[in-house]
């Protein structure tokens, strides 16, 4: 081939990294506007229906966190009924006798606040006495000594002396005749009507459905999925237990928070410990708000009670405790209680059910929203539900990066890369992550949606992701010194690499040796080779990196070293195998005793073979075996050098005749 030839092959293969703007139309998706519509009846059914609805929602979450005990009994070899008999009413009785407790308490309470005004009044005049000469200050101590004064006087106040007395309004009076019973009977019991049948309905409900727990399950899947068996008993499991466990491990932490601060809060002299350390177990059941509320309570007690400072600094002392223990200690050890919604879903959907139903429904939130984010797990038409609520990441990890990429944020790449490496090395980073996602990139010029500019971006970020974790490549590569010198003071012998072990084995020693790393036709393959070279400097080799554009210029082939020891070029694009051939054989005519070779990544590494390039000393895919093989001791191949073709002057040119031209 000649030189001018060669030329214009280059140049036309050079239009490929032209950005192409492709106009092209999606086939149409359904209209959500059904799906919209549903969501709409559905939360309108919840409202309007919450007095029914209400009662069964509890009782579907007391069943399942009562199933395994009821399962548990009868593995004991109780029979059904009985096992379940006993369940529910041992469940039913600490519940009545906890609600009883905490009502005695807080009549308790109630009945001692009045004496507590002295010391408030006391406490908020020492504070504007200290100097805070706020009109704030003023307003609450008038308002605390107002509330005091209604409460210390007696209902009819003495009229003073001058002043004309207003006239009292009549007071309806209603007499009840002994001769009427019943009628003052029912007045007494009509308000507890309501809150008994809901219980007693609960407690039916419950009893029900652990009894037929298999029937309702099997009626559920003829209703919903009889279609697909295995997913709609994976849903139904996977819910079950997924409430179970958060119900169940919610109140081991509770209880374990609880306890310890009734005890301390005894210690310390608060009134009616039992009363806050038992509200705290409830009120933590309520996410975020729960827990303030559980802390705010016995702070304004201790504030009430003591005269001076001291046991407010001591009960704030143990609420710090407490907190720290419960969320390093506890929570972490009973890691079961996680229930798989992000942060942000449990505070919103706190909202959205305290809205529907009231203070219950801020309680039951957190159980509801589990099963609603399992029911968008396994029916497609409720995904929404999975990507809106769920804790799981909802884009893989190439998807993550390549986007921080595009938006130009290489501190929010240079994070997630720190998250990853935490638990693997840089290479698997390199190769699982980074690569893919620069492959994601190449898709997207491919297809003319990204242009010039944004590769530019995409190059610049990378770079910078790469800059930004040298120092964690230093520490791996000071580890795979230490290792060597370990190895060598020992005295056992390097295990030299195995032909055929494939990206199992591990990376020869790079120490001593020199690589050149260059990108094969544009920015996102540049990009890939400063990766491949930070690879090789953790091996312990010297490494040049240059870029796409350096190529042509004639200049840039001295910026290979002369004692390198191979030369990779990389490419992102799969179709690039032509290119490839080009850009080997000319370093392969410079630089002939130096290995020279291609790395044409591709995304899945098992099923792809790579090609043969001709006059390539070696071919890969993936970044542990082009690293392998960059720093591997095998020889140059040799090349055959250029046959000069002449070519036959025109007889018009020198004049002379054809005949005569061959003599």
């Amino acid at each position: 081939m000649s030189s001018s030839n060669a030329k214009f092959t280059e140049a036309e293969l050079e239009k490929d990294l032209v950005p192409r703007r492709v106009y092209s139309t999606s086939p149409s998706s359904p209209s959500r506007m059904p799906a919209f519509a549903s969501v709409l009846a559905v939360i309108a059914i919840l409202y309007f229906g919450k007095e029914v609805l209400l009662p069964l929602a509890i009782a579907v979450l007391l069943t399942f966190a009562l199933a395994p005990i009821s399962s548990r009994l009868r593995k004991l070899g109780l029979p059904r009924i009985p096992a379940v008999i006993i369940t529910v009413v041992l469940a039913f009785l600490v519940l009545v006798l906890f609600g009883l407790v905490v009502a005695g308490h807080i009549a308790e309470v109630a009945q001692n606040l009045p004496a507590y005004q002295g010391n408030i009044i006391a406490k908020i005049r020492s504070l504007q006495e200290s100097g805070t000469d706020s009109g704030i200050v003023r307003r609450l101590t008038s308002v605390v000594e107002s509330v005091g004064r209604e409460l210390s006087n007696a209902e009819e106040r003495p009229v003073a002396p001058g002043t004309a007395s207003r006239p009292r309004e009549p007071v309806l009076v209603e007499i009840f005749a002994p001769s009427r019973p019943i009628e003052t009977l029912t007045s007494l019991i009509g308000p507890l009507l309501g809150p008994i049948a809901s219980l007693g309905l609960i407690i039916v409900v419950v009893i029900f459905m652990l009894l037929e727990r298999e029937e309702l399950r099997d009626r559920f899947i003829r209703l919903v999925g009889y279609g697909d068996l295995h997913r709609t008993t994976e849903a139904i499991q996977e819910a079950g237990s997924r409430v179970a466990r958060y119900l169940l491990m919610q109140l081991v932490v509770n209880c374990a928070y609880g306890v310890p601060l009734a005890l301390g809060l005894w210690a310390v002299g608060i009134p009616n410990p039992a009363l806050w350390g038992m509200l705290a177990i409830v009120l933590r059941f309520v996410p975020y708000i729960g827990p303030v509320i559980a802390t705010v309570l016995p702070l304004f007690l201790a504030f009430a009670v003591d005269p001076g400072w001291s046991l407010v600094l001591w009960v704030s002392a143990i609420f710090v405790v407490l907190e720290l223990t419960s969320n390093n200690v506890i929570e972490p050890w009973l890691y079961g209680s996680r229930t798989g919604l992000s942060p942000l879903a449990i505070i919103v959907a706190a909202i959205f059910w305290a809205w529907l139903w009231g203070p219950v429904g801020l309680v039951l939130s957190t159980p509801l929203t589990v099963c609603l984010a399992v029911l968008g797990r396994y029916v497609p038409q409720f995904e929404f539900l999975e990507v809106v609520f769920g804790s799981d990441p909802v884009l893989d990890p190439k998807e993550r990066l390549y986007q921080r990429l595009l938006a130009g944020d290489p501190d929010e790449a240079t994070d997630y890369a720190e998250e990853f490496l935490e638990e693997d090395y840089l290479e698997d980073y390199y190769g699982k992550v980074a690569i893919p996602a620069l492959l994601l990139a190449e898709k997207d010029r491919r297809r003319g949606v990204l242009t010039a500019e944004q590769m530019e971006q995409v190059f610049g970020t990378a770079i910078t992701l790469v800059s930004n974790l040298g120092e964690i490549a230093e520490e791996e590569e000071q580890e795979e010194e230490d290792e060597q010198k370990e190895t060598e003071a020992a005295g056992r012998p390097t295990t030299p690499l195995k032909e055929g072990n494939g990206d199992e084995s591990e990376l020869p020693d790079g120490r001593g040796k020199t690589v050149f790393c260059v990108g094969g036709r544009g920015p996102l393959d540049d990009a890939s080779a400063a990766m491949l070279a930070q690879i090789l400097q953790v091996q312990g080799a010297e490494v040049v990196a240059a870029r796409h554009s350096d190529i042509p210029n004639r200049r840039a082939m001295s910026l290979v070293p002369k004692q390198s020891n191979a030369i990779v070029v990389c490419f992102l694009n799969e179709d690039s195998a032509r290119h490839a051939t080009i850009l080997v054989r000319r370093f392969k005519r410079i630089y002939p005793a130096i290995r020279v070779g291609a790395v044409l990544w591709v995304e899945n590494q098992e099923e792809e073979q790579p090609p043969a390039l001709r006059e390539a000393d070696f071919v890969a895919t993936t970044l542990t075996s082009a690293a392998r093989e960059a720093l591997a001791d095998a020889p140059a191949s040799l090349v055959t050098p250029a046959r000069k073709i002449r070519t036959r002057r025109s007889s018009k040119k020198t004049g002379i005749p054809p005949a005569q031209s061959r003599i």
